[in-house]
């Protein structure tokens, strides 16, 4: 039985029958949210009040379709539910991004605002956001899952993928290293995996500033500003760091063995953002080909 309220306009049970019209057709023109849930799970039973509260705080921006895998098994198969809770963005007809497991209101928003922005004109008394989740809280929270449930091999991708954002590079690669081969290919485990060896190549590296001083020394000093590139990178200034690669790329493309066209395909896979990764395919294409 669905947990939906009729008097919800931004939320509906999605079945067989109206899928492909109320899902794959609907999300060329708004994005969907696919929350994939049973009666009998717990954490279902916290995720699923935050979803519909987040589907009704952005007024239309998305919209939220209930699966209960027990009724429509046929479409939890479709999207390889291997547990539940399962979330799927689906947008243009594609699944652009998901994540498994009932996270905390904060991280949903965090996933959330990656993609999309609230509508004007929705409830303006809701409470305020709640703080994300440090990457801290998220390694703790998801050490006590594991240690409850130790065959939920997604929740140790989960654990991997915070412990980078915490920067602790060899734990993540362990975590990495032991995911079973369905998950190693996973796209937020290629994300991960291109995050560390880009990581690795700071071993040793200088700071930020001895960087920058190198290079106002010496425009041509290539290392530091492909080490500079890679510090950008990992700290947030995707756009920076990928101008640094574009830099070297066009100044010296071949200097040591092509590594800027190299650092900029392994960048390409940890940059969230569709549209700056685009913009900067375009602009590497133009001085490679």
């Amino acid at each position: 039985m669905s947990t939906v309220p009729p008097s919800t306009p931004h939320v509906f049970d999605a079945t067989v029958a109206n899928f492909e019209a109320e899902v794959l057709k609907a999300s060329l023109t708004t994005p969907v949210l696919v929350d994939l849930w049973a009666e009998w799970c717990e954490p279902c039973k916290t995720l699923g009040p935050i979803l519909e509260k987040l589907a009704t705080e952005y007024n239309g921006a998305f919209r939220l379709a209930k699966v209960d895998v027990e009724t429509e098994q046929q479409l939890a198969a479709m999207f390889g539910v291997r547990s539940i809770p399962t979330v799927v963005l689906v947008k243009d007809g594609q699944v652009l991004d998901g994540f498994a497991g009932a996270m905390p209101e904060g991280q949903i928003r965090e996933f959330l605002s990656r993609h999309l922005q609230p509508l004007e004109g929705g409830p303006s008394d809701e409470p305020p956001e709640a703080a994300p989740e440090t990457a801290q809280d998220a390694i703790n929270r998801l050490q006590q899952a594991i240690a409850a449930e130790p065959d939920r091999a997604e929740l140790k991708l989960d654990l991997a993928l915070a412990l980078m954002r915490d920067g602790r590079v060899a734990p993540a690669q362990a975590e990495l290293d032991a995911l079973p081969v369905n998950l190693a290919t996973d796209a937020r485990a290629v994300r991960l995996r291109s995050q560390l060896e880009l990581a690795r190549a700071l071993e040793g590296a200088p700071s930020m500033a001895e960087l920058r001083a190198r290079i106002e020394a010496n425009d041509t000093d290539w290392e530091a500003r492909d080490l500079l590139g890679v510090r950008l990178l990992l700290e947030g200034e995707a756009a920076a760091g990928l101008d640094q690669f574009l830099d070297i790329l066009k100044r010296q493309r071949d200097w040591n063995d092509s590594q800027a066209k190299k650092r900029l395909l392994a960048a390409f896979l940890t940059i969230e953002d569709p549209a700056l990764v685009s913009a900067y395919r375009r602009k590497m294409s133009s001085l490679v080909f």
